[in-house]
């Protein structure tokens, strides 16, 4: 398996130096603000107008778009493009997942987002509250445990 948190540095790297605005949400946002959580995707929040950017800064890591279309999630409030890196001889698939900084709950946590300090990089990443609001959308049982643990503080 690719080893996520590299990736996940490369990721914010190669963001970072074609000026694409991000915010870090799910598990590795959970990982940054609560405790460390098992997670085996990258998942950022990003405005509407910044996917293409996204897409172009992220292809020399060898992430891809497999699909043009989006996903819509929670009755429609969620939209998330897939992306996926394929490393060659190695047998798991890295995904990225990409929300739209839109309307709704997902334009609310992008205008709550906060820099918060991982492994000694600055990052932009989702407010407590805001990855509360966006996990209560999914509401799975991992979700729910992440709310639990976000709101102890």
């Amino acid at each position: 398996m690719p080893n996520l948190f590299e990736s996940f540095r490369e990721v914010i790297a190669a963001l970072g130096a074609a000026a694409v605005p991000f915010a870090v949400c799910g598990g590795l946002a959970v990982s940054i603000h609560a405790r460390p959580r098992a997670t085996v995707d990258i998942d950022l929040l990003v405005p509407p107008e910044a996917i293409a950017s996204l897409v172009e800064a992220l292809a020399p890591l060898g992430f891809q778009r497999r699909e043009r279309a989006p996903t819509r999630l929670a009755g429609g409030q969620i939209v998330m493009h897939r992306l996926t890196r394929v490393v060659p001889g190695d047998p798991e698939v890295l995904m990225l997942d990409v929300i739209e900084a839109s309307a709704g709950v997902p334009g609310a946590a992008w205008g709550g987002r906060v820099t918060r300090n991982w492994t000694g990089h600055s990052v932009s990443v989702v407010s407590r509250e805001g990855l509360v609001a966006l996990k209560r959308l999914r509401g799975s049982p991992l979700d729910l445990a992440d709310i639990a643990e976000l709101e102890k503080e």
